[in-house]
């Protein structure tokens, strides 16, 4: 992350140059269709910037006692903004039973494309973890 305002979460919902925005925070997972969407805007992606990584994290886990052990159906996915056409999509399945968060999947440059890779690589210590390993301040 090239400065911790590019870290885009529920308390900091788009970044500088308004390329990443997330739509909001759905805690409680309830309801159809989608719990939380990021946008991103491709073409307004600074050139410098090589990925960017879609991290999911249980809010106040410790506390609360839940992992991603306890989520069913837990997913990403890439959708056309245009067409709401869905171009890919990552199911959670391992038994992540002490995570209480993920790096789901990342859109990474491959020469004047953008790709992606799902990844699934959790973290028992939490959305700070994640934010610790790309380089912001916590």
């Amino acid at each position: 992350v090239s400065t911790d305002q590019n870290f885009v979460f529920f308390n900091n919902l788009k970044s500088p140059d308004g390329s990443v925005e997330h739509t909001g925070d759905n805690i409680t997972g309830e309801g159809e269709g989608d719990d939380e969407q990021i946008k991103v805007n491709l073409a307004a992606v600074p050139a410098d910037v090589q990925k960017i990584v879609f991290p999911v994290s249980i809010y106040d886990a410790e506390n609360r006692q839940q992992s991603f052990g306890q989520v069913r159906n837990a997913f990403i996915r890439v959708v056309n903004q245009a067409g709401e056409a869905e171009i890919a999509r990552y199911d959670l399945s391992e038994d992540a039973s002490t995570e209480t968060a993920m790096v789901f999947g990342e859109l990474y440059r491959n020469g004047p494309e953008w790709k992606f890779r799902a990844i699934g690589q959790g973290y028992a210590s939490g959305l700070r973890g994640i934010a610790q390993d790309f380089g912001v301040n916590v």
